[in-house]
Parts: C-alpha cells; structure tokens; sequence
C-alpha cells in the first residue's frame, strides 16, 4: 500500500519536520519524503490509521486487506538493519495497527468507537443494568426461557430467535449510523450487546445439558 492515501490527509493536517533530517513531511505521512525515515504514529483515529473513512459501513475484506498491508509494509522485521530509532518506530506502528484493526473488525466494537469519535458515551460490556424498558423486560423473559430449556433441541431454538433478532439488530444499527441517528445507535449497541451476551449463555446452557445423562 502507497502513501496515497495518508498522505492526502496531510494537507488539512499540516507539514511537519521529519525527526531525522528535519526536512518538512506531511503529519500523517509514513516515511519522509526526503530521506525516507519512517516517521512516528500519528495520532490519527482507528478509521483514518487504516485509510478509512470514519464509518460504520465497511468491507471485511476490504479492512482486513488494507491491515495487511500496512502490517508487511511496517513490520519490525523490515526494518531490522535500520536505526534503533526506526525500529522503536516500527514497534510502535505495529501495536497501532493492531488496536485499530482490533477495533474496527468487530461491529460493536467499531459501532461504540463511532459514538466515542462523536463524543457520545457507548455501552459498556461492563454494564450491569438496562435503561431500557423494554430491552430489560425481554432480556429477563429470554433468559428465564433459557433457563427453563430441558432439552439441546429447545436451547437451540432459543439462540436461532436470539441470533436473527441480532442479525435484524445490526441491520438497524447500519441504517442508524448512515441517518446520523446517534440516540437511535445507541439503543441498538446496547440490545446488541445483550443479544450477544445471551449467545454465550445458550452455547454454557447447551454445554450443561450435553454433560447430562441421556
């Protein structure tokens, strides 16, 4: 992957000086245009990082391409013969890429780093209660469903209806993003979260049920 795409970013960013020869280099540039040393991470977000435009819509592949790329482009092992300095700098790139990749993979993930870049709080895994009404009321009764399945047939049909509701769920977190329609992809984050959650609890209650004696 060429430096097209960050460094076109450079001109509403700024030049600055490269830390090697101190010749002027765009701020999201990845090597000096002069002496070609790498240059630090900038401080771009998960989306720009990846050449991404900031938003929910994007192509697995597409991202997983692109994250390849710039992972054999800036791995360490390129630069071993280089200076400590640009080895330190490949590391550093290394575990940016990562955590953007990380990030942007997963949809709720990438869906709560949205909401973070629009200064909005997101929901947490780590969240133990329900604001929502109706979102508390339906957790409850599919959990006490799932509780009360006797057999690996009926949990199984318990995480069908739970795995379309989440694939409906995602869906309208698409359309919500695409509308600007924060509060709206909040809600959903939040369900989709619980749907997930409830994922988890079916595949422990299948696991309970296989242990027990036929």
């Amino acid at each position: 992957m060429n430096d097209t795409a960050t460094d076109s970013a450079a001109d509403g960013n700024g030049v600055g000086a490269c830390w090697s020869c101190h010749g002027p280099v765009g701020r999201v540039a990845l090597f000096c245009h002069v002496c070609g040393a790498l240059q630090p991470p900038d401080r771009s977000d998960h989306f720009r990082r990846l050449g991404l435009g900031a938003r929910f819509d994007i192509d697995d592949k597409d991202l997983l391409r692109r994250y390849v790329a710039f992972q054999q482009r800036l791995h360490p092992d390129r630069f071993a013969r280089k200076s400590k300095k640009e080895r330190v700098l490949a590391e550093r790139h290394t575990v940016s890429l990562n955590e953007a990749y990380e990030a942007l993979k997963d949809p709720l993930r990438r869906g709560a780093y949205l909401l973070q870049l629009a200064g909005r709080a997101a929901p947490t895994e780590e969240a133990r209660t329900i604001d929502d009404h109706d979102l508390l009321m339906e957790t409850l009764e599919r959990r006490e469903a799932l509780s009360e399945a006797a057999s690996l047939d009926a949990v199984a049909t318990l995480a069908g209806q739970a795995a379309k509701e989440e694939a409906r769920a995602l869906a309208a977190l698409e359309d919500a993003f695409a509308a600007d329609d924060l509060d709206e992809a909040t809600r959903l984050l939040t369900r989709l979260r619980y749907l997930k959650k409830f994922a988890e609890e079916a595949r422990a209650r299948r696991a309970v049920l296989a242990e027990q004696p036929a």
